[in-house]
């Protein structure tokens, strides 16, 4: 790639745009060559409108973008730019902390999708994250939605009377929200600011492109990340996704390495509660090197009978849905509640890939009898004993303690 003119910042990438439309005269362009053309996305009048455009719809149209190498590349760039929070404070403050068990080291752990599901569902994996974060460092990648009524951060700021301060919850201030409280949102916006150059190419082209698969991948705090439960909709990207995270993997420390890719054949992100979800599921091996297993899980695998998906259809606004997390959390829906046994299972699945689900014993505090369920299901994992661990967080108002801990310290900063 070279400057247009001497003087000009735009850079021309002519010469990759020829590759990706045929590569069988210009030769593959790799991803060695896209991330980099990817990344001028991210700053100001680096890409011609005109260029940037072909780019990403090249990229669609020849399925580049779903390629696992390519995605981990541009996941990447996306994540270098990223505002950088200060990981030596926050470090000192996880291992203060010490939220150990069973497998899990304590580290950063988050549950994402893909989205873009024409299902319009309740927002399960916002409010598994929640729970979830009532046995570990939860750090919520998320923004408002794109395709759905209600995105993560649209359901958080509809909780009344007092929601969380999203936008205080940056990187400038999240050390400090992590000494009071075990769950943090990471909005978006805060931490990709390059995306404002992105936005509006992406709204005038008007169609998916690479950006609608790499929010997952993206997390601003990646280094510290070591479980994460991965959705998307597309079967065919289940293997893709599984392969770009072993590929992000690499680089961290053994036992640090988790997690696993879902899609439900019903067309959802996450676990369904109707038939079949299949998994992708990283492991090491005894030489530390980085597998895949991929396996498939339905509800009865977690204690569950298979719901219609019609059965966990959100509100039609986010203050809706809000409405509903409220009530499960304070622990006023059915325990046969379609929505609420939908949540449970991608909590346990959270859960499972962290590792805490290998403890022998429990300590949940209150109503726990300290009693493991050590069945394995399919992958191997004890996804009863996620359930009944998530079932004990809400009954004994830990996952509720957890949200208002965060609620707290994140209206703490007065706007910061």
């Amino acid at each position: 790639m070279s400057s247009t003119t001497p003087h000009s910042t735009t850079v021309n990438i002519v010469p990759l745009l020829k590759k990706l439309h045929k590569p069988e005269v210009h030769g593959l362009a790799t991803a060695e060559e896209i991330s980099p053309a990817f990344a001028l996305i991210f700053e100001e009048n680096r890409l011609s409108p005109i260029q940037a455009a072909a780019f990403l719809t090249l990229l669609s149209t020849t399925s580049r973008d779903k390629d696992a190498n390519v995605i981990a590349a541009c996941a990447a760039r996306m994540r270098d730019v990223a505002s950088p929070v200060d990981l030596h404070q926050l470090q000192a403050i996880m291992h203060q902390r010490a939220q150990t068990e069973g497998a899990y080291h304590g580290g950063l752990c988050d549950i994402v999708g893909t989205g873009g599901s024409s299902i319009q569902t309740y927002n399960v994996s916002t409010t598994a994250s929640l729970i979830a974060s009532s046995f570990l460092l939860m750090s919520k990648h998320g923004n408002k939605a794109q395709t759905s009524v209600s995105g993560a951060a649209d359901i958080l700021s509809s909780i009344a009377p007092t929601p969380p301060d999203l936008l205080a919850s940056n990187a400038e201030n999240i050390p400090a929200i992590y000494e009071e409280s075990s769950y943090a949102f990471l909005f978006a916006p805060n931490f990709h600011p390059g995306m404002r150059f992105a936005a509006p190419l992406r709204r005038e082209m008007g169609i998916r492109t690479i950006f609608n698969l790499l929010g997952p991948l993206a997390h601003p705090i990646e280094e510290l990340v070591e479980a994460r439960l991965v959705g998307v909709t597309e079967t065919s990207l289940g293997d893709t996704f599984a392969h770009a995270l072993a590929i992000s993997s690499k680089t961290k420390a053994p036992g640090r390495r988790k997690a696993m890719v879902v899609c439900a054949r019903a067309g959802l992100d996450e676990i369904a509660c109707e038939g079949v979800t299949d998994c992708w599921m990283l492991y090491e091996s005894e030489d530390e090197q980085i597998g895949i297993r991929q396996f498939a899980l339905e509800p009865h695998d977690f204690g569950f009978p298979n719901h219609p998906l019609s059965a966990i259809r959100g509100g039609d606004a986010p203050k809706d849905n809000a409405v509903i997390l409220m009530q499960m959390l304070e622990g006023k829906l059915d325990q046969d509640d379609p929505i609420l046994q939908v949540v449970l299972m991608n909590t346990a699945a959270m859960l499972v890939v962290s590792g805490v689900c290998e403890a022998e014993s429990s300590h949940t505090g209150e109503r726990d009898g300290g009693i493991v369920i050590q069945e394995r299901g399919p992958g191997g994992g004890r996804w009863k004993e996620g359930v009944r661990r998530a079932r004990l967080a809400v009954k004994n108002g830990a996952a509720l303690r957890s949200l208002g801990a965060f609620t707290e310290v994140s209206n703490s900063f007065g706007g910061k």
